[in-house]
């Protein structure tokens, strides 16, 4: 059985939100597209495919669960390394 590419992709901000939102999901065309502008828009890019399942089962708006706090942390942290990385470049 093929696998469907699938995609979400979350923000936060810290005075507004009270946990991260899902911004935008999708599969197959509409994944390529929110990877096309996570790449243009040096978005680190992190792939997950349980975390990315559960996300996946929110609706767009949603905040995420508490139970995946800790590992949403992990992955913010991993972002902003990265980010620091392409700012050295």
């Amino acid at each position: 059985m093929k696998d469907i590419k699938k995609a979400v992709a979350l923000k936060y901000e810290v005075k507004k939100d009270n946990a991260p939102k899902v911004i935008a999901k999708g599969k197959e065309k509409i994944a390529d597209k929110i990877l096309e502008i996570a790449k243009k828009e040096n978005i680190p890019i992190y792939e997950d495919p349980e975390t990315l399942e559960i996300l996946f089962s929110l609706d767009i708006g949603d905040e995420i669960p508490p139970e995946l706090y800790q590992v949403i942390a992990e992955i913010f942290a991993y972002i902003i390394s990265k980010k620091e990385e392409y700012k050295e470049d």
